[in-house]
């Protein structure tokens, strides 16, 4: 039962209640006899369950109608990701295979088909992976990792990446082992998003700073850069799978817009949260770790 509808239930409940303990009240002051007081107040409780029935259906037909709702938008998301490929694939296919194309271009239009398959799958993959995380349907391989380690080797891995755009990128690891119970491969997934995301919207000669410490009884991790941030009014969104922001709103424009939806799915899981933090200048995403 959702929360409005359980405060729906328990206001109809208390007046309910009021009404029957009124109506006592008043038989006994206007001396009506105990069956007529009985008679309504058996009424007056039938129309307190009545309530409560309509207030249950009426909760589950909203409960239909944002699932409709988020459905639509959903496949109207998935149908302009995919509109743009496919229809760059077709024109493709159809020069190759009617011979307009000297040998340098063909090669030239296989390698463009290539990437556009690659971000097909992809996509794919991660919408598969997203809806499986949101069904519970995921076998999480739960064990003690040592966040410092696992910030460090990501920070490492994608040192090349960042160098090839003239990005600087280091960490900040505060004291302690910063050891937590989680899925190693699915967190450092977290940070791969993060910091792909930092470094693409990071004008050459800046800079992206991975920090983790310890915050009393949790693990913070922060992935910052000082790129050109992102507006206030679009903070509350990027989150979402294939939100599209103006400018740099958007974290994930390389992508489908379902980086930030996974990271989100992997860190809740986890029993974390994640969030834009407010920063001066760039872009500040941090996310929690319980400590174990």
């Amino acid at each position: 039962m959702s929360l409005s509808l359980r405060r729906q239930s328990a206001f109809t409940v208390v007046a309910v209640v009021a009404i029957l303990i009124a109506i006592v009240a008043a038989a006994r002051l206007m001396f009506v006899s105990e069956r007529d007081a009985l008679l309504v107040s058996i009424l007056v409780l039938g129309i307190g369950l009545v309530t409560l029935r309509i207030a249950a259906l009426a909760e589950r037909e909203r409960a239909r109608e944002e699932a409709e709702q988020t459905r639509r938008e959903l496949v109207a998301a998935v149908s302009h990701d995919l509109r743009t490929p496919i229809a760059s694939l077709r024109l493709l296919v159809e020069a190759v295979e009617d011979d307009i194309v000297d040998e340098q271009t063909r090669r030239r239009y296989l390698a463009t088909m290539q990437t556009h398959i690659g971000s097909l799958s992809t996509m794919i993959d991660d919408l598969f992976e997203l809806s499986r995380i949101e069904a519970g349907d995921i076998d999480w391989s739960m064990r003690q990792v040592e966040l410092a380690l696992l910030v460090d080797e990501t920070v490492v891995a994608m040192r090349p990446e960042a160098r090839a755009r003239r990005v600087e990128i280091r960490s900040q690891i505060g004291e302690g082992s910063l050891s937590t119970l989680a899925d190693a491969e699915r967190i450092q997934r977290v940070l791969f998003n993060l910091i792909r995301n930092a470094i693409h919207h990071t004008p050459a000669d800046g800079s992206v700073t991975v920090r983790a410490a310890e915050e009393r009884d949790r693990i913070e991790v922060e992935v910052a850069d000082t790129g050109e941030g992102i507006p206030v009014e679009e903070r509350g969104l990027v989150f979402e799978p294939f939100h599209r922001g103006g400018g740099s709103a958007h974290r994930d424009s390389d992508g489908a817009g379902l980086g930030l939806a996974i990271s989100r799915a992997i860190v809740e899981t986890h029993g974390g949260s994640i969030w834009i933090a407010p920063v001066e200048a760039g872009t500040s995403i941090r996310f929690t770790l319980p400590v174990r």
